[in-house]
């Protein structure tokens, strides 16, 4: 045991020198992998990218890293000695443009452009790059939320321009709460509470005949998709509990915004009514509106300008195939989508390999139009007008919830597999470059 702490000692304070590098010691060295593992980890980064990209960087400096993520931390053991580094981490946001900066950091430790000393501040500076501006954001938020009601049918001016004020609102009231609270929770209920408070007002007034979509199309902006496709990626990787994790946080964001959009409504006296099915878009239009939904979400995953367009070229051939799909062959949305997200998956593999971009982050970013929330908000409406029928309630309605909720789930399940299967079978035949 006093050999082992001597060695232990002994390593902690050997100093090192490689080409191009001066002088570190493995500690410094443990702590400068773990703050990059850790920024990777908590934007966005899948968990295997995570671990390769910090392995890659252990190696750069000259030591051989195991690293091993959790929900809550990473821990960053130095291989054949008991020295380690136990940093706390969760996978809570997802920003591209901090997951592009650290892995440029890495690639120029890599190329020996910037040197080891130079490295810990340098991925310090791009931990505190700041995400996209407020006016951005909202913006963005509006076109997203009007684009969405476009796809899903909102007949009129009144109810895309009722649709875009909600989710501009929501989204300031979102940056407001982020000055003053960590919690990642709490911003999509009050979002959601608001766009429902919107949606009542919007029904008791009889400003819309559309008064569902005025409800549900700011909260589809809310929809936490990277983090269900993360957490798909680690489960279908043996990554369980942090899979769970992963798909639970995602899961409590839908609850809340479910509960938070039905509780706005509620609070204001309206009654929500089930959504009847939405008439066709023509294509040319459900396309370009497909296009601004894509360019929303890469802004509120942070995504410089330069990169927007390969995102938004995706998502518009996706939606293309998918309208084609269902109105010409007549095939089911659940096969559409399945098809969209194949097609997506196989042209965003290799971007995001090669830009060390956020797989999860670029391919959600296009196919966010295919969510089944239309189906999503149904159900759960029909819950709130279970309860409140009582054991009097219809047949209908028991039928309803069913249907829109079997649908959601075969929805979703089409569109994380379309995602997921390409990305791996990529990883397999074709390694990410390093």
């Amino acid at each position: 045991m006093h050999r082992l702490l001597d060695r232990a000692t002994q390593l902690t304070n050997f100093k090192w020198e490689t080409p191009g590098f001066g002088p570190l010691t493995y500690e410094a060295e443990l702590k400068t992998t773990a703050l990059a593992a850790t920024l990777l980890f908590a934007n966005g980064q899948t968990t295997e990218r995570t671990v390769t990209a910090a392995e890659r960087l252990g190696r750069a400096l000259g030591v051989t890293v195991r690293v091993l993520p959790y929900w809550g931390e990473i821990i960053v053991e130095l291989d054949g000695t008991p020295l380690s580094q136990i940093v706390p981490a969760k996978p809570l946001g997802v920003d591209m443009g901090r997951v592009l900066a650290v892995t440029t950091v890495i690639d120029q430790i890599c190329h020996g452009t910037l040197s080891a000393e130079s490295a810990q501040s340098a991925l310090e500076s791009a931990g505190r790059l700041p995400p996209v501006s407020t006016r951005r954001f909202t913006l963005f938020a509006a076109i997203g939320a009007a684009s969405l009601g476009i796809i899903f049918g909102a007949p009129d001016a009144i109810s895309l321009l009722l649709i875009a004020a909600t989710a501009l609102v929501g989204a300031l009231v979102r940056r407001w709460l982020s000055g003053f609270s960590n919690n990642p929770l709490i911003q999509p209920l009050c979002a959601a509470f608001i766009a429902g408070i919107v949606a009542a007002a919007a029904s008791r007034l009889q400003l819309s005949d559309a008064i569902a979509l005025v409800g549900f199309c700011p909260c589809m902006v809310l929809i936490p998709g990277p983090h269900i496709l993360n957490g798909a990626i680690d489960l279908a990787r043996t990554h369980i509990a942090l899979g769970s994790a992963r798909l639970a946080y995602a899961g409590a964001i839908v609850l809340l915004i479910c509960a938070g959009g039905l509780f706005g409504f509620t609070a204001v006296g309206a009654t929500l009514e089930i959504a009847g099915p939405s008439p066709p878009v023509p294509l040319i239009i459900d396309v370009i509106a497909a296009g601004c939904a894509v360019a929303s979400f890469g802004t509120f995953f942070s995504m410089p300008w330069r990169l927007l367009a390969f995102p938004i070229a995706a998502g518009m051939l996706a939606h293309a195939a998918r309208w084609v799909l269902i109105s010409v062959a007549g095939t089911n949305a659940a096969t559409g989508a399945l098809a969209a997200c194949i097609l997506v998956s196989v042209l965003a593999t290799p971007v995001a390999d090669r830009l060390h971009l956020p797989f999860a982050a670029l391919a959600f970013s296009a196919v966010v139009s295919l969510m089944p929330g239309f189906f999503l908000f149904n159900a759960a409406t029909g819950f709130v007008e279970l309860v409140s029928i009582g054991p009097s309630a219809p047949a209908a309605l028991l039928t309803s919830i069913a249907a829109n909720g079997a649908t959601a789930f075969l929805i979703i399940v089409a569109m994380t597999f379309g995602l997921i299967l390409p990305r791996m079978l990529f990883e397999r035949i074709l390694p990410a470059p390093v």
